[in-house]
């Protein structure tokens, strides 16, 4: 026994040691001894428009002045001259921060996440999920697992018990039929039902319970082992309990970026993250930081301590939009004039105004307001007032032009009256000059009874249609008549006709203090500003559809966003070599391919305003020919 026991010591001390690397490990990312990394990735210029590049070591130009230049990639030797080199020597850029382009409406976030492998267990899965905060708002990215070899020994393990627990779930009803039972009492006791059993024709449950007393669904029931249905039922009724038994922590596979099993501790890990989203009015930063904790199999063992912020800067090329108004030139018309009917119902042949009759005093109201609002305006003054009262087509259309006409001067004579009265106790005249009151007589209100009629859903179609015709005839006083021969003319009478007799009020007004009759103006141009204001916004398709009657340098900043690039370029063509024209210029050469004349473009850019030596790392276009033609040494 003394022996046995010493030879199992070093496997038990071995076990122990075993069993306590994992806790030491444990403690030690607790105390913040290993962490999760999150870095820039390495920054690649590459334009927004895929073309075909053939990079030369020289390239020569001539500038804005017409000298010659020679751009080649060089490097500054010991003697601090500049020499031709093949050799591009790659840098590592340690920042919290960077600027990235806007194109097309979008913008890329790149990001590494860094794991060292002393992160790292088999037993463990490590859950790391990126946060972004952009405008005031937290957005919790897709997360990264890093997951363990027997963690995901343990998840497996847990779905292989899960499915045999499914199998176990019987779903065929039928087999909990006692089906020997069955056959044996009806071989018994029924013969002639159980012939049936090797009878293909149909047999009705009607037939069978008519022949035997018993149906069908009454005989399966009576023969079936409930208690094992009730346990199956029960069985099945556990399905999401037991899952949860067994699998403790589920395999994710939806809104997932990365689930990397880790068979060895052999290394480092990194996970390329790029996030793309859609620009919005007022983006200028986006801010990134990483979330996480350490876990075993259902339980977080701890949190991951955050390795810090990543802050992105959004460019975008709105920000080259021109703030500048535009002007419209507006005609002013001294007189202005206004019109509006009225409905006043007269007496039949009558001439007098009645207030009192039917809805005369809500429309005779609605003109007087309209005749105190104009004379108590500050900007117009009230000349004069056409009146022109209709009539409906009953009667001779002699004796209803007389009529209209008498019933327009009474109209007159009443608003007349009410105008001085207006002037006189309100003590608005100053110096307004009298109102004149005009009247016309209109006749019969044919034009109207056309309208009126066409829109009317009451009147059958063929009646429609034969007033139609009737309409034709040219003496009024007989088409009245071929009306009355209609059966809709009951319908004509009582409703179309009270609707003719109306009263029109024409108003002329000239502006108060304006000699001339028309004065050119200047106004701003709305429609140009929105426009500007959807390119700050960024929406590119709103900006161009407001900005393209202009065709001007804002214009073409809205293709260029869009990616209209030779649009955009007709435009800037035709426009005057401002510095913002030749960087937009070296920037959609850029997207040509043509690096020719995207270097030259640019600097001629730069020599104009030296601002643009700074932009041009901030656009991925100008970027790749800094980069390729090394034109920041140039600068310097």
């Amino acid at each position: 026994m003394i022996s046995l026991a010493k030879c199992n010591l070093p496997i038990l001390v071995c076990a122990c040691l075993c069993a306590c690397a994992p806790m030491r490990k444990m403690e030690s990312v607790r105390s913040g001894a290993y962490v999760p990394g999150l870095a820039l990735a390495d920054e690649v210029h590459t334009p927004d428009v895929p073309v075909e590049r053939l990079v030369s070591d020289t390239m020569m130009i001539k500038d804005a002045e017409g000298r010659d230049l020679i751009i080649m990639k060089a490097v500054r030797d010991e003697n601090g001259d500049m020499v031709a080199s093949d050799v591009i020597v790659p840098s590592v850029v340690v920042a919290s921060f960077r600027n990235v382009a806007e194109r097309l409406g979008k913008v890329d976030l790149r990001f590494d996440i860094n794991i060292p492998a002393d992160l790292t267990d088999s037993r463990w899965q490590l859950r790391l999920s990126p946060l972004m905060h952009i405008m005031g708002e937290t957005v919790q990215l897709d997360p990264v697992f890093i997951t363990g070899s027997r963690y995901r020994a343990a998840q497996l393990k847990g779905y292989e018990r899960y499915a045999r627990f499914i199998e176990g779930i019987v779903t065929d009803s039928t087999l909990f039929i006692r089906k020997h039972e069955l056959e044996l009492f009806l071989r018994r006791n029924l013969p002639d039902l159980y012939a049936f059993r090797t009878d293909s024709s149909r047999v009705s449950d009607e037939q069978w319970s008519s022949a035997f007393g018993v149906t069908g669904e009454e005989a399966v029931e009576h023969y079936t082992d409930h208690f094992r249905k009730r346990m199956n039922a029960r069985r099945a009724g556990r399905k999401d309990k037991m899952f949860r038994r067994y699998v403790k922590a589920p395999i994710r596979t939806e809104a997932l970026r990365l689930d990397t099993v880790v068979v060895a501790e052999s290394g480092d890990i990194t996970y390329a993250y790029v996030q793309t989203i859609d620009t919005r009015p007022g983006l200028r930063k986006v801010e990134i930081e990483l979330e996480g904790g350490v876990f075993e199999e259902d339980r977080q063992m701890c949190a991951l301590p955050s390795p810090g912020m990543l802050t992105f800067y959004i460019s975008s090329l709105s920000s080259f939009a021109e703030d500048r108004e535009r002007f419209l030139t507006k005609v002013i018309s001294r007189r202005v004039e206004a019109n509006t009917s009225c409905y006043i119902e007269f007496d039949a042949g009558k001439t007098d105004i009645r207030e009192n009759l039917g809805d005369n005093a809500l429309e005779m109201g609605r003109i007087k307001r309209n005749i105190l609002d104009i004379l108590e305006d500050d900007k117009f003054d009230l000349d004069s007032v056409v009146i022109t009262a209709f009539a409906s087509p009953e009667g001779t259309a002699a004796a209803n032009r007389e009529l209209a006409l008498r019933r327009a001067g009474a109209a007159s004579a009443f608003f007349s009256g009410y105008t001085s009265f207006l002037i006189d106790s309100l003590c608005i005249a100053g110096d307004i000059p009298s109102v004149d009151f005009v009247s016309h007589g209109g006749g019969e209100n044919w034009r109207l009874f056309g309208t009126l009629v066409e829109s009317d859903t009451l009147i059958p179609p063929a009646e429609l249609e034969t007033i139609r015709k009737k309409m034709e005839i040219s003496d009024f006083d007989l088409r009245e008549a071929s009306l009355r021969q209609l059966d809709s003319y009951a319908h004509l009478r009582n409703n179309i006709y009270p609707r003719l007799r109306m009263v029109r009020f024409d108003f002329h007004l000239h502006r108060k203090g304006m000699v001339k009759d028309t004065v050119h103006t200047t106004i701003p141009d709305t429609v140009y500003r929105a426009g500007v204001q959807a390119l700050k916004d960024r929406d590119y398709e709103r900006a161009l559809e407001l900005l393209l009657p202009y065709r001007d340098y804002n214009t073409a900043i809205a293709f260029v966003s869009l990616g209209r690039n030779h649009n955009a370029m007709d435009i800037l063509l035709k426009l005057d070599r401002t510095p913002q024209v030749e960087y937009m210029m070296a920037l959609l050469y850029s997207r040509f391919g043509d690096d020719r004349n995207a270097v030259r473009h640019f600097l001629n850019a730069c020599n104009a305003d030296r601002n643009y030596v700074f932009r041009g790392s901030l656009d991925p276009e100008i970027a790749i020919l800094i980069n390729n033609y090394n034109l920041n040494l140039y600068d310097q």
